[in-house]
């Protein structure tokens, strides 16, 4: 037998964690981006409206997790998930085998509350999201939400099994060009995260320096990423790179890794270097390192920019599913 409940109380949800954590594990379309590193400091940064997260219990095991919280306007309320905007994926968490179960207990407990609509955006495919029926709801029609280009890592280190040969030759001339302006340091962010941020966040306003300065020129999303980094590196998750030419940082790269799959997030670079492409440098290092690790995937994430091509990745969809009440 299962119960749900649902959270409305922040300091309830984040005594949730250590359960979080061990459901996170176990999903199979779990995420970093929905992991208590990740949404835990996204709530606690934005709170944009009214906490409704639903857990479904089994005993003392949590099953099921569906973080959501209710979005008042005036013409009614929306039901949306902790974490939209900046997360690249979103779905409901579940232990395998219990999917069935989850989404009715899911869908029972959604519709003892009041709301208008209810919107899931950014469900990757196989996601638990995607099952949801109820004879109470009403499915709107499936549509494709973003397209997220994926880079099947195939081969070694040396990119020649995943990579285009013209790419691999403009990365070779990246790395000479900034070879004759120093010397050049690659090398991983260890130590403090905040460090690693200061020059995430000055790099990346260089970088857009003139078009709004970037997501990060947003105080509240700088500390988000400030809150939550660190979480996501005591798991393991990050993968964090720093390219520097005679000691000064020129780039940044911020990524995770999680599952045999790499994710690339966030970067800078100083645009006074911009003919020795450090953004490349830093991105065909990232590629090379995920090989080395493992990875089957270099996921770019969200958005359709011609380098991410350029790379050899194909679009892989997300999809959104809106539900009102019959």
């Amino acid at each position: 037998m299962l119960r749900s409940e649902i959270i409305g109380d922040p300091e309830q949800l984040h005594a949730l964690a250590p359960h979080w954590w061990n459901l996170w594990e176990q999903s199979s379309s779990a995420t970093p981006f929905q992991c208590p590193a990740w949404l835990l400091p996204w709530w606690r940064t934005f709170a944009p409206g009214e906490l409704a997260t639903v857990a479904i219990w089994r005993g003392n095991d949590l099953v099921g997790l569906a973080p959501l919280y209710l979005e008042h306007g005036t013409e009614g309320s929306k039901l949306l998930p902790i974490g939209i905007s900046l997360s690249d994926y979103l779905d409901v968490l579940c232990v395998p085998g219990s999917e069935a179960q989850v989404a009715a207990a899911l869908a029972e407990k959604i519709l003892s509350i009041e709301w208008s609509q209810w919107i899931l955006p950014d469900l990757p495919q196989g996601s638990a999201g995607l099952a949801i029926e109820h004879p109470e709801l009403k499915a709107d029609g499936l549509v494709g939400h973003a397209v997220c280009p994926v880079l099947a890592t195939d081969g070694d280190e040396t990119l020649a099994g995943c990579v285009p040969a013209r790419r691999r030759r403009q990365l070779r001339r990246a790395r000479r060009a900034a070879s004759r302006r120093g010397r050049v340091e690659l090398s991983p962010a260890r130590g403090d995260p905040q460090l690693f941020l200061d020059h995430l966040i000055g790099l990346h306003g260089a970088r857009w320096a003139g078009n709004g300065g970037g997501v990060l020129a947003d105080p509240a999303v700088e500390q988000f990423h400030r809150c939550s980094l660190p979480l996501l590196d005591a798991r393991d998750l990050t993968r964090r790179w720093v390219l520097a030419i005679d000691g000064k940082p020129i780039g940044a790269y911020y990524g995770f890794h999680h599952r045999g799959r790499a994710y690339a997030y966030l970067g800078g670079f100083d645009p006074a270097y911009a003919e020795e492409s450090p953004g490349a440098i830093l991105v065909g290092h990232a590629i090379a390192e995920s090989i080395r690790e493992g990875a089957r995937e270099f996921d770019f994430l969200r958005g359709q920019e011609p380098y991410k091509y350029g790379w050899g990745a194909g679009d892989r969809w997300t999809m959104r599913r809106t539900w009102t009440r019959k």
